[in-house]
């Protein structure tokens, strides 16, 4: 799965009973049951898409009414149960799948991403299109097992249930690459986000062995790809961190941002500062913007700090006109720290403190220097004082 993914954390406990002996219905009759456990899904206030769904099972209540007349087997073996939901377009290629479990403590997982339609074996384009609308019976395989799914479907919306079946080969083969006794919540976890042995071997091949599961499986939730990888090998970031890709991924670094880093003079820079670069918005183009305005090549933490703390181009343009020019870029973060805007030094100048140090603007505002404050010492006799006196004085609590 990709950065955009809609993923939060699989919760799965195994379940130890069969439950081939409860679902032998078949699948018509069991696709009356899909639709009441949707309605129970989306009535538990599962997600904005669950409550959709709700309406759907509703509008197509005749169909849990046919299902009674016919029976035929469901594909089930010791193994989890769940929820699966589908919304297809017809000019897309792709479909918007969620699966989603609860677990007998009663937690609730799901899962959700775009995928190609073809993840999908045994769904036609005209079930899932129906106008009329039908049951349907397709399964999702993959290394680690087979979802084996049924429900129903109508105009690009789908929703059922499924059981899912762990593939005993791939036990096999993750043993001999050093992942034994795996439970079957890990296969099922396996499963749905996609971690095949091709991939493992991909990742041996560039010098990632004996990844952690829950590494291989984070890697695959936020699309850290072994072509991921490679490019950024090919730009010199080699043998990174775990942590630091998928960090990158969910941040939105790109190979392009990485060139357009370097084209504005920044080659080879440390990830943990990329990645807070993408962050907190320090793009190339406000690189750009910052060297229009005289701050050329500044160090990435001064970059990030100007984003955090709001030091724009605008902020520099108006204390340029106000005098204060080629302000250190330290100054400039301390003064937005602390609240010296343009209007305070405008207002300071309006009663006679011209051209006042940025060390004592940022000291005036640290200790509540204000211009009514001035006004009320001059008004009790204290005139012509010094910012380091008026500073002093609010330090020792005169006039309060």
């Amino acid at each position: 799965m990709n950065a955009k993914n809609e993923t939060r954390p699989l919760n799965i406990h195994a379940r130890q009973t069969s439950v081939a002996s409860r679902l032998r219905l078949g699948a018509l009759i069991a696709a009356a049951a899909v639709a009441v456990s949707c309605y129970a899904w989306a009535a538990a206030g599962m997600s904005a898409r669950a409550d959709k769904l709700d309406t759907f099972v509703l509008d197509n209540r005749p169909a849990a009414n046919v299902v009674h007349a016919a029976l035929t087997s469901v594909v089930a073996q010791e193994g989890f149960a769940g929820q699966w939901t589908i919304e297809a377009k017809e000019n897309s290629d792709r479909i918007y799948l969620s699966i989603s479990r609860r677990s007998e403590r009663g937690g609730m997982s799901q899962s959700s991403s775009n995928y190609p339609i073809s993840i999908v074996s045994g769904l036609t384009r005209e079930q899932m299109f129906s106008n009329a609308g039908t049951v349907v019976r397709f399964q999702i395989v993959r290394d680690a097992g087979t979802l084996n799914c049924e429900g129903w479907f109508k105009s690009g919306k789908g929703a059922g249930s499924f059981t899912f079946t762990a593939n005993q080969s791939y036990a096999s083969e993750m043993s001999r690459n050093g992942y034994s006794n795996l439970s079957q919540e890990k296969f099922f976890s396996l499963a749905v986000h996609d971690v095949s042995t091709g991939f493992i071997q991909e990742l041996r091949e560039l010098g990632y062995d004996r990844i952690d599961l829950d590494d291989l499986i984070g890697m695959r939730i936020h699309g850290v790809s072994p072509q991921y990888i490679r490019e950024f090998k090919a730009r010199g970031y080699d043998n990174l961190p775990v942590d630091e890709l998928v960090a990158m991924r969910i941040h939105g670094v790109t190979l392009k941002f990485i060139e357009e880093m370097e084209s504005a003079g920044y080659k080879r820079q440390p990830i943990d500062q990329i990645v807070a670069l993408r962050i907190h918005g320090a793009t190339p183009e406000f690189i750009r913007e910052m060297k229009e305005a005289g701050y050329e090549r500044l160090p990435l933490d001064e970059l990030v700090a100007f984003r955090i703390h709001g030091v724009t181009t605008e902020f520099i343009r108006e204390l340029n006109a106000l005098g204060y020019e080629r302000v250190p870029a330290d100054n400039l973060v301390s003064m937005r720290i602390h609240g010296v805007s343009t209007q305070f030094i405008k207002d300071l100048k309006a009663i006679g403190y011209d051209s006042v140090d940025v060390d004592d603007l940022v000291a005036m505002r640290i200790h509540g220097v204000t211009v009514s404050y001035i006004q009320k010492m001059r008004e009790r006799g204290f005139k012509d004082l010094s910012i380091e006196q008026l500073v002093d004085m609010r330090i020792h609590g005169i006039g309060e």
